[in-house]
């Protein structure tokens, strides 16, 4: 019975002691490690379901995902003078000669940072491995500055352009400002003098118009605090510059795309330069900031699924968590009327989303893809250690242990009392054209976001940004040579090969319809209006085709991976309609042609879902001619429930009455349950 007790007493210490109290030893790395099959998956040790009921994760929890995903980096390092180096993942990233790489060793010792900050402000002693963690950062440092090291940097040419380099020494700064007492005072004034004048030559220097002046801003203001002479000039233009492209509603404009930077860059690098400088030095600049970034409680957090479940969507996905550091930074305002027990939840149901996968990490380091490896989602400017961007999120340490985002009780917020099931919920930002859907009865997310581009690039017309929408249940699936398409049209170009839409152009959300526009980028005689209805089971299409050429069209429904044995399928008829189901045991998708379509088809596909190697999605598909008015309008019903939930007939066809008129261009829509509605491509 004793024996008993004090395992209970061990157990409680266990749950309410900081883990800096601890020491690091192989045996506690390995009891953060859980195996699944071959793999491994971050283990939640005694986790606080009082303080936090649905993920169990508090502020210790945090320190000790941190120090999971930095140890694994640290399985590379024997000796203080290693450099941060990772083993490549075949595919297109870099190096792609195969020889060591300068910029990679730069990008794994800066990104690793953002983990190894929190925990060495908090425990300066700290040691992976054997190796002094704060004396391998200062040394590596140092080795910079070496001509002879792995890592050396030389200073920016005189005419030399804005560089990956001008990327890693911006994230650097970005460390040197929260845990100065470890990385930058042990540091001799030698080595600081040298430091500032290899990293000011880029910071100073030019850079792109996007994303990338935070770090010219945080390189000069970094070293402007500790006396150094900076561009001031070009510094006040650059925060200029950064904030007019805000957009609204938490939105930042990345010069033209919209996606997660306008997060884990605009608005994380905004607070924390306005915490580390900007308040002192430039308080109306820091003011700005501030405000764009209270504006995104009411927006962002309804862009993520009931259990925090991120979205994929938009180029370097790797970085994945890094899209929720905007929660824990909003503890740095102290506005009582942000909901904290939420933003928590949000946040470390994001963190569990992939550091419970098993998938996320391969030779201990996270792969570059969305879960595990997946090559349609890398760029060809990421090499192994760019997935450490995602470490910002633990730069949410730096936030007070006493403030509310660690303090309240988590809640679901939004999600408990506002969001209703049996309903659908739309968000529109004006500024940005952005559409944010939640659908209560899955419990899952959505965004309709901008996508215009003639040409394909690292990502730019690609799948990271051509889908009609990207949903938190339903990873977006590449599309296939043969036509395999998900959430998007493919047509069939000149050269017979199938190409997927890439150049729409938003034109109005009324009346609570999405209406886009959009053009073949091979043929502009190809081009289609194109108009989304959320339901609460899914998504009414009612799309017209405006070519005057001859086309084949495909149109598919979101995918299905593989999870559990074969995807399922069945047909029913339903009011008169063929329904097509499939079911993988997670969830159910339905499609179901209500005009202009041939029957709905199930197409199997391998190695173009990011979460299993077999896939299936259902696609529609037609040969149209031009003349054909009634035949110009498709309606397409794109429907989901969780897997053993049943359908009722009016959830499977709740459109009663569908008429096109070519006179008004207009549709109505006479619906089972509801008010009817009228889609004017107008």
């Amino acid at each position: 019975m004793k024996f008993y007790y004090a395992l209970l007493l061990i157990s409680a210490l266990l749950s309410t002691t900081d883990l800096s109290a601890f020491v690091v030893s192989a045996d506690s790395i390995a009891g953060l490690k859980e195996k699944v099959g071959d793999k491994q998956v971050f283990r939640v040790n005694n986790p606080d379901m009082q303080l936090s009921p649905h993920t169990g994760l508090s502020r210790k929890h945090w320190k000790e995902a941190a120090l999971y995903l930095l140890s694994g980096a640290f399985d590379y390092v024997k000796t203080a003078d290693d450099p941060m180096h990772f083993p490549k993942q075949p595919g297109k990233s870099y190096p792609r000669d195969g020889k060591p790489n300068r910029t990679e060793n730069l990008e794994g010792l800066c990104r690793t940072m953002f983990m190894a900050a929190p925990l060495l402000k908090e425990d300066p002693s700290l040691r992976l491995h054997g190796v002094d963690v704060a004396g391998y950062y200062r040394r590596q440092l140092t080795l910079l500055l070496d001509s002879t090291s792995a890592i050396y940097v030389p200073k920016r040419t005189k005419n030399g352009g804005p560089s990956q380099t001008l990327v890693e020494f911006g994230g650097l700064s970005v460390s040197l400002f929260s845990a100065p007492e470890v990385f930058w005072d042990p540091l001799p004034k030698t080595v600081k003098d040298s430091l500032a004048s290899t990293m000011l030559s880029y910071g100073n220097g030019p850079t792109i118009d996007m994303n990338w002046r935070f770090f010219n801003i945080f390189i000069m203001s970094f070293f402007k605090s500790r006396g150094y002479e900076v561009n001031d000039a070009s510094l006040k233009n650059l925060l200029e510059k950064s904030l007019n492209d805000y957009k609204g509603d938490g939105w930042y404009n990345d010069r033209p795309y919209y996606d997660y930077y306008s997060m884990w860059a605009f608005q994380m690098y905004g607070m924390l330069w306005s915490e580390y400088f900007g308040k002192k030095h430039y308080p109306e600049y820091a003011a700005r900031f501030l405000q764009n970034f209270r504006d995104l409680q009411d927006n962002y957090p309804y862009m993520f699924a009931r259990n925090g479940n991120m979205i994929m969507w938009g180029r370097s996905i790797a970085y994945r968590i890094g899209a929720a550091v905007p929660f824990p930074l909003m503890g740095l305002t102290g506005d009582s009327q942000t909901n904290y027990g939420w933003m928590r939840r949000i946040a470390s149901g994001t963190l569990l989303q992939f550091l419970k996968n098993p998938d996320l990490l391969q030779d201990g380091i996270p792969t570059l893809g969305f879960y595990g490896a997946f090559e349609p989602a890398v760029q060809q400017y990421s090499c192994r250690g760019s997935v450490f961007w995602m470490g910002k999120l633990f730069l949410g340490l730096f936030v007070p242990e006493n403030s509310a985002f660690w303090t309240a009780k988590e809640n679901e917020g939004a999600w408990e009392n506002e969001l209703k099931k049996g309903n659908v919920y739309n968000k529109f930002a004006k500024g940005s054209e952005i559409l944010i859907t939640d659908y209560p009865n899955i419990g899952a997310a959505e965004i309709r976001a901008w996508c215009y581009s003639k040409d394909q690039g690292y990502y730019q017309g690609t799948e990271n940004y051509n889908r009609l929408s990207y949903n938190s249940a339903f990873p977006w699936q590449a599309d296939g040579a043969k036509g395999e398409v998900a959430m998007n049209y493919v047509v069939k170009n000149k050269e017979q090969k199938w190409e997927a839409f890439r150049m729409f152009r938003f034109r109005k959300y009324d009346e609570g319809i999405y209406y886009r526009d959009v053009v073949l980028a091979s043929d502009s005689l190809v081009r289609m209006n194109l108009a989304d209805i959320t339901l609460p089971n899914g998504i009414l299409r009612i799309d017209r085709n405006m070519s005057s050429v001859p086309a084949d069209v495909r149109l598919g429904h979101y995918a299905l991976p593989a999870l559990k044995g074969d995807v399922k399928s069945r047909t029913m008829k339903v009011k008169g309609y063929d329904v097509h189901i499939m079911d993988n045991g997670v969830y159910q998708l339905a499609m179901v042609a209500l005009k202009g379509w041939g029957s709905p088809e199930l197409v199997h596909a391998t190695g173009l879902h990011p979460e299993s190697m077999k896939s299936a999605v259902f696609n529609v598909s037609t040969s149209f001619k031009p003349g054909d008015k009634q035949g110009a309008v498709y309606a397409t019903l794109m429907l989901w429930k969780k897997s053993g939930e049943k359908w009722s007939t009016e959830e499977l066809v709740p459109v009663k009455e569908l008429r096109y008129s070519a006179a008004t261009n207009q549709v109505n829509i006479t619906m089972s349950k509801g008010e009817p509605k009228v889609v004017s491509f107008n």
